[in-house]
């Protein structure tokens, strides 16, 4: 059984829906999440690559979201026809918030 990071986390935000069409060109290219912020990738439809350095290229899709790790470089593609969104989640105490 793998451990949950996000489990001692809270979603505090999340982005718009984004398809094939409308993803930002912001998000294809290399990016990251603040300090103490995770990002959990949740496909509805279809599927979107996701690419983080000196990791092999993951494919997300509904039934296998994606964890985006604090600051960790990343970029989406999307693969075919696609729909998903990124939560946000960091801790539950404000004093840990960056």
């Amino acid at each position: 059984m793998s451990h949950d990071p996000l489990a001692t986390l809270e979603k505090y935000s999340e982005s718009p829906l984004f398809n094939q069409d409308s993803i930002p060109e912001a998000l294809q290219r290399d990016h990251n999440t603040k300090p103490g912020v995770w990002g959990k990738i949740c496909v509805s439809e279809g599927e979107l690559i996701y690419l983080r350095d000196d990791h092999p290229a993951q494919i997300v899709t509904p039934e296998a979201p994606s964890i985006i790790y604090p600051q960790e470089l990343h970029s989406v593609h999307p693969r075919g026809r696609v729909t998903f969104k990124v939560e946000f989640y960091r801790s539950k105490n404000p004093e840990d918030w960056a």
